[in-house]
């Protein structure tokens, strides 16, 4: 009885759960407060650089 009432949990709102969570890490780097930490990381490589 607990296993069933657990697999059917899982199948709905499991599934629903993983659904968001995954769809809220993917938009978190195109939220507009990230911008300027993504144009930095971007151009993290060229600190260093002595021709430009």
């Amino acid at each position: 009885m607990t296993y069933d009432a657990l697999r059917h949990f899982a199948d709905s709102w499991g599934l629903l759960a993983m659904a968001v969570l995954f769809l809220g890490l993917v938009a978190w780097p195109f939220r507009k407060a990230a911008r300027t930490r993504n144009d930095e990381a971007a151009n993290m490589i060229f600190k260093d650089d002595e021709h430009g």
